[in-house]
């Protein structure tokens, strides 16, 4: 692709208060991911089977939003954003119902995958339906309100599925979806611009049937790596992926009407969001997964003073969130990449340095910068990558942007895993209860400077249309 693209995605106005519900649907699709996590025991309790066992319910829910984000690109374009986002919150509210009302580890398992279908549709959707009114120009404000769900979400979900399980009981994690959903569904008819769908829209099968298959494969390979699943098992599941993805790409770019244009990969700023951007998710990722167990495992830690401490990523999320966009508009899209990629790192490595006596408002401290860096980061990948993106590249590009996310989410688990693992069994870090964790931390920081080294690729004025920064005025970038 040459050239810049236009000056705005579509001929509609920016809606803040749009964009902000949204963005309240991806939090309770985000947050149904993991919340499940604490209240394990307690359902295992109810359904008499073992806590280990409640684990494929939080999997089904996981690989169905997965593999349905493709199928959710064509629905949209086919039927309509509006009609398509409205269906999907109405999927995941009445699935919320169901989940509530399980009475065994079945029904709620087919409950956690219609659950699932609900929210792959919202995800893209809601994101394709935002973007297509964003001028440019507000495209970092837009991003801003679709980025904190994201952010928020894994560090809240201990703490809030605790609290309900505690002073309520598990079906409360998924009953508090019901008013929420139903004032979502509310809103959406209000503030969802009408546009008809394409009549003559046809669906790419083979397309479609090759990306489903990868996306779930991989997927159901992460989630066996990251829940210690050894053998050959995972390790065939994710090639079996990466072949199934290999054959799509090759197909859809070949076919005359493919599930999604490919192309889009020839913009750099959007390519990023598979190379530095998906490497900069996958480390992230594994914070929320590293923390809690370190300090539980390795500090000797109750869950409670564990989740509170995981708290202070949060704080730093939201406390440096009203200056993301001041601090790109003032330096551009290359140098804050760079250093957030690179200051995350170095919070990593310090993580590594943590041990039982560290001072804990110096751990506090340490988990703040690291949240605020985080949130700079995503703030970053998630509007240069649209940057250069032109109207009719826009679903394909959004919904491949939201696939790699979750394929990043899962693999930031597994990886975390995998080097715990292989930490545990190679003590080149000392003996001590921590000491496959300093080993974890210091891989994961060495992963994350792969980050640093491909934000450092960027054209110096890469994304300069939607940043306005200083130094990027004098250009304007090419794709």
């Amino acid at each position: 692709m040459t050239g810049a693209a236009p000056d705005v995605l579509s001929e509609s106005k920016w809606q803040p208060r749009l964009a902000l519900l949204v963005a309240a649907t991806f939090f309770m699709e985000f947050l149904d991911g993991t919340v499940l996590t604490t209240a394990m025991p307690s359902i295992a309790a109810d359904f008499k089977v073992v806590s280990a066992d409640v684990n494929i319910t939080m999997t089904a829910y996981l690989v169905t939003v997965a593999m349905g984000i493709p199928l959710s690109s064509w629905l949209a374009e086919r039927f309509g954003a509006r009609r398509i986002f409205c269906l999907a919150i109405a999927v995941f509210t009445v699935a919320s119902v169901l989940c509530a009302a399980s009475q065994d580890l079945t029904l709620l398992t087919l409950s956690r995958v219609a659950q699932g279908a609900g929210g792959a549709m919202m995800v893209p959707v809601g994101t394709l339906v935002v973007l297509r009114g964003t001028p440019k120009s507000e495209l970092l404000r837009a991003t801003a309100f679709l980025v904190w769900p994201g952010l928020l979400a894994p560090v809240l979900a201990p703490l809030v599925g605790g609290a309900f399980t505690t002073y309520l009981s598990w079906h409360w994690i998924f009953l508090i979806n019901v008013p929420l959903g139903l004032a979502a569904f509310v809103a959406a008819l209000r503030l969802v611009p009408r546009k008809g769908g394409d009549a003559g829209r046809r669906l790419d099968w083979l397309g479609l049937t090759l990306t489903t298959f990868g996306v779930g494969s991989l997927v159901v390979g992460l989630e066996g790596v990251g829940g210690h699943g050894a053998g050959a098992v995972p390790a065939a599941v994710l090639l079996a992926g990466a072949l199934a993805l290999s054959g799509a790409a090759w197909w859809m770019l070949k076919a005359r009407a493919p599930l999604f244009d490919l192309r889009v990969f020839a913009t750099r700023t959007f390519r990023a969001t598979s190379t530095g951007g998906f490497v900069y998710r996958l480390t992230i990722s594994s914070v929320p997964f590293l923390l809690p167990l370190l300090f539980q495992d390795g500090f000797g830690w109750d869950p409670l003073k564990s989740g509170a401490m995981v708290a202070a990523v949060f704080i730093g999320n939201i406390g440096i969130k009203p200056a993301t966009t001041p601090i790109i508009r003032r330096f551009g899209f290359k140098p804050v990449l760079v250093f957030a990629s690179f200051a995350s790192a170095v919070t990593f490595a310090a993580c590594a340095a943590l041990n039982a006596g560290t001072p804990e408002p110096l751990i506090f401290a340490l988990l703040l910068a690291s949240g605020a860096f985080r949130s700079i980061g995503f703030s970053a990948y998630a509007s240069v990558q649209y940057a250069d993106i032109v109207p009719r590249e826009l679903p394909s590009a959004n919904a491949v942007s939201a696939t790699l996310v979750q394929l990043a989410a899962g693999a930031g688990i597994a990886v975390g895993a995998l080097f715990l693992r292989l930490f545990d069994h190679v003590s080149l870090f000392g003996d001590g209860p921590s000491s496959a964790y300093r080993g974890a931390f210091l891989a994961m920081a060495a992963v994350m400077l792969l980050s640093t080294v491909d934000s450092l690729t960027l054209h110096r004025h890469a994304g300069a249309e939607v940043s306005r920064s200083v130094v990027g005025k004098a250009t304007k970038p090419g794709a």
